[in-house]
């Protein structure tokens, strides 16, 4: 089993800058594949970007493309989102999760098999 807990988030001014931490307990994740997604009210869960697990591979949605950067540190056993020029419509809670098998371009939440809780993020404008 993998466990997975987020920190980092927070309230922020629109052009901010926040970084978001997941580590990892219970097994090393450093074979897995990490996603980050974020949850608006009323909205379905959405897939924000994911690593490889050797970190040489990124994927994006389309709309933090060029704002957000995923790193790992697979001896801190913890994957991060460095999230700069915040807008509003970033506001969400964010989720870590854990991909056994596949790469980072899986976008379906389904398909993870391990989540953290999530850490809530506040844009203001």
């Amino acid at each position: 089993q993998v466990q997975l807990g987020e920190s980092g988030g927070g309230l922020v001014q629109a052009e901010g800058s926040l970084r978001l931490s997941c580590a990892a307990s219970g097994r090393t994740i450093s074979t897995y594949t990490m996603g980050w997604f974020r949850q608006a009210p009323g909205k379905d869960r959405e897939f924000v970007g994911a690593i490889s697990w050797t970190g040489g591979n990124t994927n994006y949605v389309e709309s933090v493309k060029g704002r957000f950067i995923i790193s790992r540190d697979n001896v801190k056993n913890t994957v991060y989102l460095q999230m700069n020029s915040l807008k509003p419509e970033d506001t969400a809670v964010y989720y870590c999760a854990a991909l056994r098998f596949g790469s980072s371009r899986v976008v379906t939440p389904n398909a993870y098999d391990y989540w953290g809780q999530g850490t809530q993020v506040t844009v203001s404008s």
